[in-house]
């Protein structure tokens, strides 16, 4: 998965999450989905974030 995939799902349960159209199953199991897809978006900024720093110190 992309980055930009995973911030794609993730602004698709936003949308569901706020639309109120969701049980409370499916409101537990997306935000699980969700706090999976942040952790997930959070490495991959950091490990781009120590790719730019160890390229600029070059």
């Amino acid at each position: 998965m992309t980055y930009e995939q995973a911030m794609k799902r993730l602004e698709q349960i936003v949308e569901k999450t706020e639309s109120g159209d969701m049980d409370i199953d499916s409101l537990a199991a997306n935000l699980k989905e969700a706090k999976t897809l942040v952790a997930y978006c959070k490495e991959k900024l950091t490990n781009v974030e120590a790719e730019v720093k160890k390229c600029l110190d070059m």
